[in-house]
């Protein structure tokens, strides 16, 4: 076993044994393999709470396997404390924080491998991008998954409410108790939102040990899988097995699969985006699309199906969903056990995974194929992502297919264009939005306030019975993994970078085409025009807003949100910092 990093530190500074023997390690310990226990533990939320726990149990298992480890944290923020705020404009550059801290932590401490703990939105991603960048014998342990609230309610569930509070459809007294049990436990919120989605895609792309992901947080399963890790990285030190070698162009290609198969959030094609990056692995929106024509849609979770999160482990978990998938992936991908996911696969089916797992899920009463249908009868015969390209996004959009009404595959409207979300959700709330009409919401990308999530906006629409049919929003910002109805976003490039999305005017008339895969501009002041004529105002408005005409000043100059924004790339690039500074 090599442990240059750990050996190297303590050659180079005969001061490291005394301040870590300072810390309560003995002689012995500083002669081992030093393992990172890297974790966003912290009061933040729910899905971070109990980490600093869990940790311990991987302690158990570093030590048994003969390991030194070391704790190390930086906290994630929550996008549901921040949402509807100005703190939601932190959201994506807080994963670049952790990322860098990671980074920090692990060349600065002489590390020879580390486990990473986390579970939500930004945490866990920029945990496998640091998993990437550092490039140490390393594997990472979802956080788990906290169960329903009362009748199935989760946290996304609360815009909804609230929307309806407005209008006067449900009391203040049911209100206040479903947002009071919205989040009963520890762990990930429980509908198919981001958080649930990179648990699942971590372990689909074998960086996550098998059976790990989105287990019920209070379960002591989840306490043996942080155990089961802290013997694992010692081994991966031995092997020299490294996330390099996991995640290739073939993982980030199942990944695409899973994440259409599932309806996954859509903030993780931004995060897998940024983990190629990362690994100098092709991303491309032609690849999605191309994916999620062949791959059809089978899991039937909230927001947009019917089960909550914390039921896919008792059904089996992410191995029941590439079992249905077998005809379209790589099986013979490489994964932190050292075996391939075919391999991997085989050991769950020989052991009695798939059989006992859904004796949990007889306490529900539901079983495996309500939640993990067959590929024979999905939900959907095609996958439930399309990228959008159009004179309004000749970069590429975003819409999630699977939370839209069916009767929306194709959407003629006249825009109604606000600069910032908030102006656009009263508008709603208020009746100013009218059945037929475009919702336009830009300045809300990377390059101009960080790309905050457009929750409430799309609540109060798809939680309207009117709206949710004949409404579509269109934005550069991007969504909650809890997003459902008439919505695309990452238009590209974005309203602060000059895209067409920036000369749009009230009135314009706008045309969505799903079978076309398209997003165009193709009138104003309501009336449709001839090509030439049309491409002849929409040039004169983009010379205009290169003269500096309606194109406003930057939000933030300063500080984080000054650093991300002046330097941030496009979501289809990952939304990281570019490394090309002036």
């Amino acid at each position: 076993m090599s442990l240059s990093n750990s050996q190297a530190g303590r050659a180079g500074s005969p001061e490291a044994d005394s301040l870590r023997m300072g810390c309560g390690w003995g002689r012995q310990e500083t002669d081992k393999a030093w393992i990172l226990v890297e974790t966003t533990h912290g009061d933040s939320h729910p899905g971070s709470i109990h980490l600093g726990d869990l940790a311990q149990f991987v302690d158990k298992g570093i030590i048994s396997a003969g390991g030194t480890p070391a704790h190390y944290t930086c906290t994630d923020i929550c996008d549901g404390i921040a949402q509807g705020t100005a703190g939601q404009h932190y959201s994506l550059p807080s994963r670049e924080v952790m990322v860098m801290a990671c980074e920090m932590h692990a060349k600065a401490g002489h590390f020879d491998g580390a486990v990473f703990l986390s579970g939500c939105d930004k945490s866990l991603p920029a945990h496998l991008m640091a998993m990437l960048r550092l490039n140490l014998p390393s594997l990472v342990v979802p956080g788990g998954v906290m169960e329903a609230g009362p009748e199935g309610f989760t946290l996304e569930g609360v815009g909804t409410i609230y929307a309806q509070k407005r209008r006067g459809e449900i009391d203040e007294t049911s209100y206040e108790f479903l947002r009071s049990g919205a989040c009963p436990s520890a762990g990930s919120c429980a509908f198919f939102g981001t958080a649930a989605t990179m648990q699942l895609l971590s372990e689909a792309m074998g960086l996550a040990m098998p059976a790990t992901a989105l287990i019920p947080a209070h379960l002591n399963a989840l306490k043996d899988a942080a155990r089961q890790a802290g013997k694992r990285v010692f081994e991966l030190i031995a092997e020299d097995l490294r996330p390099r070698q996991i995640f290739t162009q073939k993982a980030l290609d199942n990944a695409l699969m899973v994440h259409a198969a599932t309806g996954g959030s859509t903030n993780a094609l931004i995060h897998l985006a940024a983990m190629a990056n990362e690994a100098d692995l092709d991303f491309s929106y032609e690849r999605i699309n191309e994916i999620n024509r062949q791959v059809p849609f089978i899991l039937n979770l909230k927001p947009s199906g019917k089960f909550t999160s914390d039921k896919i482990w008792y059904a089996g978990g992410i191995y029941r969903i590439l079992k249905e998938l077998k005809p379209f992936l790589h099986w013979d991908v490489l994964t932190v056990t050292g075996l391939t996911l075919g391999e991997n696969l085989e050991i769950l089916e020989k052991t009695g995974h798939f059989l006992n797992m859904p004796r949990f899920l007889s306490n529900y009463g539901g079983k495996p194929e309500d939640i993990i249908r067959p590929i024979s009868d999905p939900l959907r015969p095609e996958g439930a992502i399309r990228i959008l390209t159009g004179n309004l996004a000749p970069g590429g959009a975003v819409i999630k297919v699977s939370a839209l009404n069916p009767k929306m595959r194709r959407f003629e409207g006249k825009a109604k264009v606000f600069n910032n979300q908030d102006d656009a959700r009263e508008a709603v709330l208020s009746g100013k939005i009218q059945p037929g009409d475009a919702v336009v919401i830009r300045y809300e990308g990377p390059a101009a306030t960080g790309m905050p999530e457009q929750f409430y906006i799309t609540e109060a629409i798809a939680s309207h019975p009117l709206l949710a049919s004949s409404t579509m929003l269109i934005t550069d910002g991007r969504f909650s993994g809890a997003t459902r109805g008439p919505a695309i976003g990452h238009v590209a490039p974005e309203a602060a970078r000059g895209g067409p999305i920036a000369t749009l005017i009230d009135g314009d008339l706008l045309e969505f085409d799903l079978d076309q895969g398209a997003l165009n501009i193709i009138g104003v002041n309501g009336q449709r025009l001839a090509p030439a004529e049309l491409d002849s105002i929409l040039r004169q408005r983009q010379k205009q807003l290169k003269t500096g005409i309606n194109e406003p000043t930057p939000k933030y100059t300063k500080g984080l949100l000054g650093i991300y924004c002046r330097y941030a790339l496009p979501a289809s690039e990952g939304g990281g910092l570019s490394t090309s500074f002036p």
